[in-house]
């Protein structure tokens, strides 16, 4: 006999006290408070703390019993304590929660709730703690096994920034598909009600996609945003056929080892045991994944206790009918989609089930992790906030806006960003010196002012591979953010181009980069901001051969009227370096040449804005293209920061032609000192060499961060 649920909004199980207080005062205007209200008891079992709630009982992870807030007080306290924004290098908590984690929450959940029978019900997870203020809510949505501890790893990040509610399914719930649907669109309904103007996310996994997907073609007129994780919409593809046929003839007695046999189709239990390993240079040592291979490897028995038999054979049941349900709805889905894709899935075709979903679905991006399993959630190299950050989905109102919703990067997206890994630093060597206010010429960033609005303004190496030092070293040294204003394609590319240019491109909008135009460069400024600029642009970053050292910079100075105004300070840089690493072999003039290449880069261009295309002479020449270079053994890139140029009191000058002509004049000709300043004395570093820098990062515990330069 199913078992169906006589509430008609399931009950929330709160995991503290803060969440308690949290989740009350999100729901105090609501007829949702009748099933939550206090009916509360607390009782100790296996030195555990649990709270009863109206019957459904939760766990509150941590080994003490804690005292609720009260409902009145707590919610206000927890709305006028939120923080209001996330300083550069904020702790995300990633890697602090792992697979044992998840095993022990789940079980323990699973046992409180096993003689119930449902309903479905919401529990905040306490690691979450309190978001920031005006942060929208995400519903988390279950794989087969339904217990909503899936987020465990990405719990405390995805926490900072938004509600998250998570949903469980008791093992003996037997609730259809048609009512987990009715449970989660009347949670969406309310939360669309309390907040009209906020998207609300839906986090599916795997079967959870499929309920989002589902939920999303039933309101197109609801703002929501669906995560997809691993989505089973690809079912009748799957791997759960044969599985299905050995479950039913294994007997009962040994589906204990039912986990254990098919632990190869499940996910990458490697992936898993890297989640919280911090060896040299971001990698695990080996004592430690085996370590925590090891421990890993005997939680699959809590499978067993997770998703009983009987529940297992239900729920596989009711993920045929949900996939066929969500597929046959897909043409009337409007809501955005980020769909998250295991490129060595065993148990879904994941991949291809992305590209499949993508063309049917009219606003959806995609983003593969070639080397993760079907417990993508669960495995290393995964993190569901940046992945939303990367692709601009995270907003708090109706309309994206590119300075509000900006979240600075983590520490974890800092210390994980490919272009910061050890080799990449090492090959870079990037050295950094900067002018004192009085000329003093010092090593790293101490020069700069540590007030803004400051505005950085220097010459392009090829292929901008200076931005990336130049916003990592203000990060590590200085602690502050600085926003690259970048070609606005590098934002808008064609599908045929996405693999090669997504990498790119999510890495710059992580870590700042606005697409360039007058009305951004004044919001940065208006926000006491530092700003990168290039006035040279996309025509100095694609030189020709013997253009290294040249400035394309174009003759109005619209940008220093614009410092002035705002009483920027302004700081002159030069960067050298390339001719040391890489020798330009096919430039823009030669590709011209060569029919085939001549055609690829004219169709790249098709449709594309010349930013400067009125401005006439060699700074229009900015056709995007990729030049061909060969890589040198490296030296090294340094970079120089002049004397800053204070412009604040002189905002009286701004219709001074003159001078702002001479400003502009002096601006660029520190730019052209500071080059040769470095030009002059790099040949005494004794570092300059890739080799030498090599042999001093392993002679002292592979500190990358003061490898010597020259004596300036």
């Amino acid at each position: 006999m199913e078992k169906k649920s006589k509430h008609r909004i399931p009950p929330f199980i709160p995991t503290c006290a803060f969440s308690l207080a949290g989740l009350h005062w999100r729901y105090q205007q609501t007829a949702m408070i009748v099933s939550i209200l206090f009916d509360l008891k607390f009782a100790i079992r296996s030195s555990r703390s649990i709270v009863k709630i109206n019957g459904a009982p939760c766990v509150n992870r941590k080994n003490t019993v804690v005292a609720l807030a009260s409902y009145e007080n707590g919610g206000k306290k927890s709305a006028q304590n939120a923080p209001e924004k996330l300083e550069p290098l904020w702790d995300d908590g990633y890697g602090t929660q792992t697979m044992k984690d998840y095993t022990k929450i789940a079980i323990d959940l699973s046992r409180l709730t096993s003689n119930d029978g449902g309903p479905p019900r919401w529990f905040c997870p306490v690691a979450c703690n309190r978001p920031l203020k005006d942060s929208p809510v995400l519903m988390y949505l279950p794989g087969l096994e339904g217990t909503g501890t899936g987020l465990v790893v990405h719990e405390k990040a995805l926490g900072k920034v938004f509600h998250v509610q998570c949903l469980h399914i008791p093992s003996h719930d037997r609730t259809p598909f048609e009512g987990l649907i009715k449970i989660v669109e009347e949670s969406v309904k309310i939360e669309q009600n309390l907040s009209p103007n906020k998207p609300i996310y839906l986090l599916g996994e795997s079967f959870g996609a499929i309920l989002a997907l589902a939920v999303a073609s039933r309101n197109p007129t609801i703002d929501l945003i669906l995560i997809l994780a691993n989505s089973a919409t690809a079912y009748e593809r799957s791997s759960l056929h044969p599985l299905v046929g050995f479950m039913k003839t294994l007997p009962v007695e040994h589906y204990g080892s039912f986990p254990y046999l098919t632990s190869f189709l499940l996910g990458d239990f490697v992936k898993m045991a890297m989640v919280n390993t911090n060896g040299p240079n971001h990698l695990p040592s080996f004592g430690q994944l085996i370590g925590n291979h090891t421990e890993d490897i005997p939680l699959l028995s809590a499978m067993t206790t997770i998703i009983p038999r009987d529940t297992l054979d239900w729920r596989i049941k009711l993920l045929e009918s949900a996939a066929g349900y969500a597929n046959s709805r897909l043409h009337t889905i409007t809501a955005q989609v980020l769909i998250l894709a295991s490129g060595k899935d065993n148990l879904l075709p994941s991949k291809d089930e992305a590209q499949r979903l993508s063309r049917l679905l009219p606003h959806c991006d995609i983003r593969v992790f070639e080397e993760n399993g079907h417990t993508i959630l669960m495995e290393n190299g995964v993190n569901v906030l940046s992945a939303i950050k990367a692709t601009q989905l995270y907003r708090h109102s109706s309309k994206f806006d590119i300075f509000r919703d900006f979240l600075p990067p983590s520490m974890t997206e800092f210390k994980t960003l490919p272009m910061e890994a050890w080799w990449y630093r090492l090959y870079m060597g990037a050295s950094m010196f900067s002018t004192m206010e009085d000329g003093k010429i010092v090593r790293g960033l101490l020069g700069v002012p540590d007030e803004g609005p400051v505005l950085i303004v220097g010459n392009h190496l090829l292929w901008g591979v200076d931005v990336f030092s130049i916003v990592l070293e203000f990060l590590r040294e200085k602690k502050t953010m600085i926003h690259g204003l970048a070609h606005p394609q590098i934002f808008e590319f064609d599908k045929k181009y996405e693999y090669l240019m997504i990498p790119y491109s999510d890495i710059m909008k992580l870590f700042g980069a606005i697409p360039v135009s007058g009305r951004n460069f004044f919001k940065l400024l208006a926000r006491n901001s530092y700003t990168l600029l290039y006035p040279g642009g996309a025509r100095e970053a694609l030189h020709r051969k013997g253009e290294g050292c040249k400035l394309f910079w174009p003759d109005k100075q619209e940008f220093v009227r614009m410092a002035v105004k705002f009483g920027a300070t302004i700081v002159p840089f030069g960067v050298v370096g390339e001719d040391d690493m890489s020798e330009l072999l096919i430039d823009y003039n030669e590709m011209k040449k060569i029919p085939f290449l001549d055609q690829m880069v004219n169709e790249f261009n098709q449709g594309r804005t010349n930013l400067r295309a009125g401005m006439g002479g060699e700074i229009a020449k900015q056709p995007l293209h990729f030049p061909i270079f060969l890589p040198k053994l490296p030296g090294r890139l340094y970079a120089m920061f002049g004397k800053p140029i204070r412009t604040k009191g002189k905002e009286n000058m701004l219709d001074d032609k003159d001078y702002i002509q001479d400003l502009y004049l002096q601006i660029k000709c520190d730019v052209e000192k500071n080059m040769a300043y470095l030009f002059k004395k790099r040949d005494d570093d004794p570092y300059r060499s890739v080799i030498r820098r090599f042999v001093w990062q392993q002679m002292n515990n592979g500190d990358l961060d003061r490898i010597p330069s020259f004596d300036p």
